[in-house]
């Protein structure tokens, strides 16, 4: 795990959300499949979990427009 000066780091939280995004402590690095970077440094960051996003990885809520199958 990694450390820092003031010693070990604690796990970070992931949280799945049923049918909405992946809550993940901050900050994080995401690397998309095409092997480009993204960074935020928010304290919690929203990935998008269904694909619908305009702002993908990031979350914009475009999943609470689509219908239930």
């Amino acid at each position: 795990m990694p450390t820092n000066r003031a010693g070990p780091e604690r796990p970070r939280r992931v949280v799945v959300v049923p049918d909405g995004p992946i809550l993940i402590e901050g900050p994080v690095e995401v690397v998309l499949d095409d092997g480009r970077r993204v960074v935020s440094d928010r304290f919690v960051v929203a990935l998008c979990s269904c694909g619908l996003s305009g702002t993908y990885p990031w979350c914009d809520t475009s999943h609470r427009r689509r219908r239930p199958p």
